[in-house]
């Protein structure tokens, strides 16, 4: 009995003493006692954490993508007249070429490129249920190098698109198309550029450049981003003879809708037209060492057109446009086309060491040479 008196006694010291070294170290050193305590569980990063399959995203976009076929008769290679047999005539190859389409509208109307149906005489489209119809030409824009075709079905599935089909550098991008013949190929990328509008390639570019591969057969098909929304109109690839690898463009969708829905309406596009054209300037260079465009270069203006009218003459630079200031000269022939004919605009303009607003009238472009 004795033995387990004095052990309790051990350990009622034991315990006493412990606390009251506890008790110490938190009363002259915090800090000590802060570092003896077991770490917290660090917090989850935040931010949006990349999916580990795009599945959904693509089930959601590629039913509205289709298949296009094309026929055309062009003209045969002839032999030279001296080794033709008597009465020969001119012979004609039937030739084909595919393409791809997004369907935008449950009553048939199809997105595509200019380029794709230009020339031909037979357009058929082959659906995501193994469907097949003729297809007509509602409509062609070569100098955006879109198209609008219809085909008169029932139960079509239509292409969601993005509510701010805004991109950036960087974003996740899926195309789908025709590649090769290859029904639905889907192909994945990011976001390399924006705005690309120095390929000159067409009079109005504003391309969204990416690194999804693009083949033959995928113009007119949809770029679709992370959530399975339509973002573009896949139309070209930079030429392989120059180097590139993996170098594609696509038409931003706020665009390729805007002519649609004026191909719909008007059978055409109406673009409005100063009556002049433009020229890049020398870039100026910043305090930093960067260069930047600030306005384009007026080369000429018609006589009696709004710019004339204006009081804007050759030599003169223009530097915003309704507020906005201006890059260059692609993006200003953009903007300035994008406005109705008849619209009225504000231009901020420089001549020589003067500056001065005026306000033009714009007027419907006449058919580009």
């Amino acid at each position: 009995m004795a033995k387990i008196s004095e052990l309790l006694a051990f350990l009622t010291r034991a315990v006493v003493t412990g606390l009251a070294l506890a008790f110490l170290i938190v009363y002259f050193w915090p800090s000590l006692a802060g570092r003896l305590r077991a770490p917290e569980p660090e917090p989850a990063a935040a931010g949006p954490v990349a999916p580990g399959s795009y599945a959904d995203a693509v089930n959601r976009a590629a039913p509205a993508v289709v298949s296009i076929y094309t026929r055309s008769m062009t003209p045969a290679a002839v032999a030279p007249e001296s080794q033709r047999p008597p009465k020969s005539r001119l012979l004609y190859r039937l030739s084909a070429d595919e393409g791809s389409g997004v369907l935008l509208s449950e009553d048939g109307y199809i997105l595509t490129n200019h380029h794709v149906i230009s020339g031909v005489q037979n357009i058929a489209v082959a659906l995501w249920d193994g469907r097949v119809a003729k297809a007509r030409v509602v409509g062609s824009d070569p100098e955006t190098d879109l198209a609008v075709l219809k085909v008169d079905l029932d139960g079509l599935p239509v292409a969601p698109v993005a509510e701010y089909p805004t991109v950036r550098v960087g974003d996740v991008v899926l195309a789908i198309g025709n590649a090769l013949g290859l029904r639905h190929t889907v192909t994945m990328g990011i976001v390399s550029a924006t705005g690309r509008n120095d390929l000159r390639s067409l009079p109005y570019e504003d391309f969204i450049q990416t690194d999804a591969a693009i083949n033959r057969g995928n113009s007119g098909g949809a770029l679709i981003n992370a959530r399975g929304e339509l973002v573009g109109i896949n139309t070209r690839v930079l030429e392989p003879a120059l180097g590139s690898q993996n170098i594609g463009f696509a038409i931003p969708i706020g665009l390729a809708r805007d002519v649609m829905r004026q191909i719909i309406d008007y059978g055409s596009v109406r673009r409005g037209w100063l009556g002049a054209t433009f020229g890049d300037i020398r870039p100026t260079l910043l305090p930093d060492g960067s260069a930047v465009r600030q306005g384009v270069a007026v080369t000429e203006v018609a006589r009696e057109g709004p710019a004339w009218n204006a009081g804007i003459r050759p030599n003169d630079v223009i530097v915003a446009v309704d507020g906005e200031p201006v890059a260059d000269a692609s993006q200003f022939a953009l903007a300035i086309s994008q406005r109705e004919p008849g619209s009225r605009v504000e231009l901020e303009v420089n001549r020589r060491q003067e500056s001065f607003q005026t306000y033009a009238t714009l007027i419907q472009q006449p058919p580009l040479q």
